[in-house]
C-alpha cells in the first residue's frame, strides 16, 4: 500500500500544475523568503493528494495568521484534532518531497 501511495505522490509531483490552488496562492503571498513558484507548487501538489479542499482552506489561513494554527492544534474539538493529524502528515510529506524545490 505504501508503494502505491508513494507512486501516486511521485506521479503527481512530476505533473505540472495548471492553476494555483489555495495553498499555493497563500504560500506565494506569504512574506517567506524561500517561497517560490516551484516550492509553493510542490506543496500544493502534496496538499491535493493528502488534504480535502476544506482542509486546504484552513491550512492556507495559517500563512496569513500563524497563531490560528496554534489555536487549532490546542483546540479540544475532535474535528480540529482529526484535521491536525492530517495536517501533520501533509507537512511531513511536503517536507520530504518538496525539499529540493
Amino acid at each position: 500500500m505504501k508503494h502505491i501511495a508513494l507512486a501516486a505522490i511521485v506521479l503527481a509531483l512530476s505533473t505540472p500544475t495548471l492553476h494555483a490552488g489555495t495553498i499555493e496562492r497563500a504560500c506565494l503571498k506569504s512574506d517567506r523568503k524561500s517561497a517560490s513558484r516551484a516550492l509553493c507548487g510542490c506543496i500544493q501538489d502534496v496538499a491535493d493528494l493528502t488534504l480535502t479542499r476544506q482542509d486546504q482552506k484552513l491550512a492556507a489561513s495559517f500563512f496569513k495568521d500563524p497563531h490560528r494554527a496554534q489555536e487549532i492544534r490546542q483546540s479540544d474539538s475532535r474535528s480540529h484534532e482529526n484535521f491536525w493529524q492530517r495536517y501533520k502528515s501533509f507537512g511531513a510529506t511536503a517536507e520530504t518531497y518538496c525539499r529540493n524545490s
